[in-house]
């Protein structure tokens, strides 16, 4: 019956109680003194009447309070978050009603406002996967268009970022790093001879042969730099590399044309979230101390312009120098066998180093992650001074922090699913990282938390959280 009454009945209910166990209260109080006072004088009656009041409003207060938490405030901000969730994360999260039945209609008119929501998304959604399906056969087209040109190729953007690359030629970066878009095309090419060429084709316009030689003296093939027409930027084509391409594998292409238009991080905590370049990553481990275990596999991927780049990943086997124990074998399933063969943590974390070059480091419990690697750094000879997110910090701005943070409760709250033979391994746990990222950099904006810095700022009043984690 209680739960029939309207919001307004509640709030006034609230109010009654206070006023009424108040005046209750207070009577008590001074009926005790005032027995007190009979046999132990008028100042111990007052005394005591004031001590018991005081006492008594404040569990008073302590009690309303506790109520309409956990009726009426906990239920309004998941109420908020999960309609935050269908709103900007395209979610079909559904309102818990049950948790919320003491917020009137409130509820009703949310789950309304919800499935309508739903109905007109999937009727947009028709619409994508048309305009999706004819975009996926333009691809195809194109893909065995470029299959026939027997060179590789990269598109580099007039601010010398890597805009796409196709298959060849991200096995020739590769001998350098791992390949990937909005790289500075510096990163894998030796500066003189390729600032050169492109000196002379803006001189010419015309398409310019010259030696092209990898970062670090990695390896030199013959190369042209032909301009786009009229349109900015240029492209590299790879034509006898003393390299191993194969002309005849398939060309997949990796690319992101919107980053012709991207421009140059400047200003990290002004930047807009939505602009950046995110490295999120997981690794697996011989045990839970940082300073005496050790990796023994590392995941990564990448998420540009609110998408993961698919085919830009690190999955990586570690030999850790040690063997692994029963025990977290039986979390992760990596064997003393499988890692036998595989390269030191010094190797994988130097090519992840360079994976994440310009790039926010994201991690799902970061500083544990983070520890691992930053043990090593000193040897290996690199700083990790790259912006870190943590998607558990994250999830408390957006949930609040009384909620579960778990990465499987932040995969079940936003729709995400993790298949049973990727859980616990470092890939899977880094792709389902980056999806449940994409989709919380949304609902962040959709905050007013549209920038690095104020998502930042966010999350350090959310800090005990890892504290309490590690």
């Amino acid at each position: 019956m209680f739960s029939a009454l309207s919001l307004r009945i509640r709030i006034l209910l609230f109010f009654a109680l206070m006023a009424f166990g108040g005046t209750f209260i207070v009577g008590l109080a001074l009926f005790l003194g005032y027995r007190s006072a009979l046999t132990d004088g008028p100042a111990s009656g007052f005394l005591l009447s004031g001590i018991l009041a005081g006492f008594g409003l404040i569990g008073l207060s302590v009690g309303i309070w506790l109520l309409f938490d956990e009726n009426v405030a906990k239920p309004i901000e998941r109420l908020a978050a999960t309609m935050r969730t269908h709103a900007h994360a395209r979610v079909d999260a559904d309102v818990d009603t049950h948790a919320a039945r003491y917020l009137g209609d409130l509820a009703p008119a949310a789950e309304a406002v919800s499935t309508k929501l739903n109905r007109s998304t999937l009727d947009t959604a028709e619409l994508v996967a048309e305009e999706t399906q004819r975009l996926t056969e333009e691809k195809q087209r194109l893909t065995a268009l470029l299959t026939e040109i027997p060179v590789a190729m990269i598109l580099v953007s007039p601010s010398d970022q890597i805009v796409l690359y196709d298959g060849q030629a991200a096995e020739a970066l590769a001998q350098v790093a791992p390949p990937r878009l909005n790289a500075s095309v510096f990163d894998y090419f030796q500066a003189d001879t390729l600032n050169q060429a492109h000196a002379e084709l803006d001189k010419t316009g015309k398409e310019v042969s010259f030696q092209a030689i990898g970062a670090g003296d990695r390896f030199s093939f013959d190369a042209r730099l032909k301009p786009l027409g009229h349109a900015p930027g240029y492209m590299i084509l790879i034509d006898d590399a003393h390299i191993s391409i194969s002309p005849d594998a398939a060309r997949p292409l990796t690319y992101d044309f919107d980053l012709f238009d991207a421009s140059q991080v400047s200003d990290v905590l002004n930047t807009p979230i939505t602009d950046m370049t995110y490295v999120v990553f997981d690794s697996e481990t011989t045990g839970l101390l940082p300073h005496k275990d050790e990796i023994v596999q590392l995941g990564a991927v990448r998420v540009i312009n609110g998408k993961i780049v698919i085919g830009e990943q690190i999955n990586q086997l570690v030999n850790p120098g040690m063997k692994i124990p029963a025990a977290s074998i039986k979390v992760h399933h990596v064997t003393n066998e499988m890692v036998a063969d595989a390269p030191p943590i010094q190797t994988v974390a130097t090519d992840f180093h360079h994976f994440a070059r310009g790039a926010v480091i994201v991690a799902h419990n970061a500083p544990f992650d983070m520890a691992f690697l930053r043990r090593h750094a000193r040897k290996m000879e690199i700083e990790w001074d790259h912006p870190i997110l943590d998607t558990v910090l994250l999830s408390a701005v957006l949930f609040g922090a009384s909620e579960t943070h778990t990465l499987d409760a932040l995969c079940d709250r936003l729709g995400v699913t993790i298949p049973e033979h990727l859980r616990h391994t470092a890939l899977g746990d880094a792709q389902a990282t980056a999806e449940v990222l994409c989709l919380m950099l949304p609902m962040l904006a959709s905050r007013g938390f549209d920038t690095f810095g104020k998502v930042i700022e966010q999350t350090r009043k959310h800090g005990r959280l890892l504290e309490d984690l590690n």
